[in-house]
């Protein structure tokens, strides 16, 4: 945003206020204004709700179910952004500026963010099995070495 100031007022007479502004803004922290950074993430408070009613209404709609929680503990709490961005017109050209090895990093991080809930998942499900799944992988991996 401070780039965008920058750029925009560049007359002589404009200085006095992109300094008082850039001063000021000096003490917010990093991401206070990502709605500025990003053009698809909601400005207000009200179109962040309407953000989320969006998500939550879709799924409401395939599952029958009102409550989103386990919804979102399951695919992550980024689902919001991902439906979202497929609504976007341009979301293909997005895609295709980010280097494969860019998405295979960032997929890495996501299914390792993802799988501590998974395990817990399964772990309550079922703790016998999920126990003894964990000793056999324990005993492959103490036979390997």
């Amino acid at each position: 945003m401070l780039n965008w100031l920058k750029q925009t007022y560049t007359e002589e007479n404009d200085s006095v206020m992109v300094d008082n502004v850039t001063n000021y803004s000096r003490g917010f922290w990093k991401g206070l204004f990502t709605c500025y950074d990003h053009y698809f993430i909601p400005r207000t408070n009200n179109d962040l709700e309407q953000f989320f009613r969006r998500t939550k209404a879709c799924h409401r709609r395939i599952t029958g179910l009102r409550n989103w929680n386990s919804y979102i503990i399951r695919n992550g709490e980024m689902i919001v952004l991902v439906d979202d961005a497929l609504r976007q017109k341009h979301v293909i050209a997005r895609l295709r500026t980010v280097s494969y090895e860019t998405y295979t990093q960032r997929k890495a991080r996501w299914s390792n963010r993802l799988s501590e809930g998974v395990q817990r998942r399964r772990f309550n499900r079922n703790p016998l099995t999920f126990l003894q799944q964990l000793e056999e992988q324990w005993d492959q991996t103490a036979v390997v070495r």
